[in-house]
């Protein structure tokens, strides 16, 4: 069952999350996250970190740790769990059935693409690679641009002034309650896709839910992008 699909204006621009929305890749940030926190003495479960993936360590640091991510131990743990991700997951993950179908659908009917991630820039730069979309998505919004990642609206708000489209005519795509939250600020609406994991009741803020790309670019005529 999708949710009820809300009348909106047209729609020129789509902001697009990356992990747990494009590429299957929320696990493994999860675990990078748990091995080099234990890697540096903190023993913190995965059920903890994994609700977590979605906002970047300025937050997820935090919550599991209390460490601030500027801190010397911080920038170490963090240096240690992009060393992880790149070497043992970053190799493996791979993109959602019809994620890249549903890009080129979305640039087909003219609609202007932009990234907001909380990833680091090398690393969305290998997930966009990994997605095989580079050539199709035009602003690319990384942890690197928004000192805050989401749910704070920075990224987001970084991202459509880049796209210079009003709020009403963009829509978020995202997997998880903080791109919700994030777009919410600044008067973005959100389709939300569960493939990264969260309960439709996590996604209530969404105008759709659908269930993965595919799912999407099969509705995609009766969707609020149709």
């Amino acid at each position: 069952m999708h949710k009820e699909i809300i009348t909106m204006g047209q729609i020129r621009g789509v902001i697009l999350d990356i992990d747990g929305t494009l590429i299957d890749s929320n696990d493994a940030h999860a675990h990078a996250w748990v091995q080099a926190m234990a890697d540096n003495g903190y023993d913190v479960p995965f059920e903890k970190v994994r609700p977590l993936i979605g906002m970047g360590g300025d937050k997820v640091l935090p919550e599991t740790t209390g460490i601030q991510k500027d801190s010397d131990k911080g920038q170490q743990i963090s240096k240690r769990r992009k060393e992880i991700f790149k070497e043992r997951y970053l190799p493996t993950i791979r993109p959602f059935p019809g994620a890249k179908e549903l890009l080129r659908q979305m640039r087909e009917r003219g609609l202007k693409l932009a990234v907001a991630s909380s990833a680091e820039q090398d690393e969305l730069k290998s997930l966009l690679h990994i997605l095989d979309a580079t050539d199709l998505i035009e602003e690319k919004t990384s942890s690197s641009d928004a000192q805050h990642s989401k749910p704070d609206p920075q990224p987001v708000e970084v991202t459509l002034k880049r796209i210079g489209f009003p709020p009403q005519a963009v829509v978020m795509l995202g997997d998880t309650a903080y791109d919700i939250e994030a777009a919410q600020k600044v008067g973005v609406r959100t389709i939300a896709l569960r493939c990264g994991g969260w309960k439709d009741t996590d996604l209530a803020g969404a105008i759709a839910l659908y269930d993965d790309p595919a799912d999407l670019l099969a509705q995609y005529e009766t969707s609020p992008l149709g």
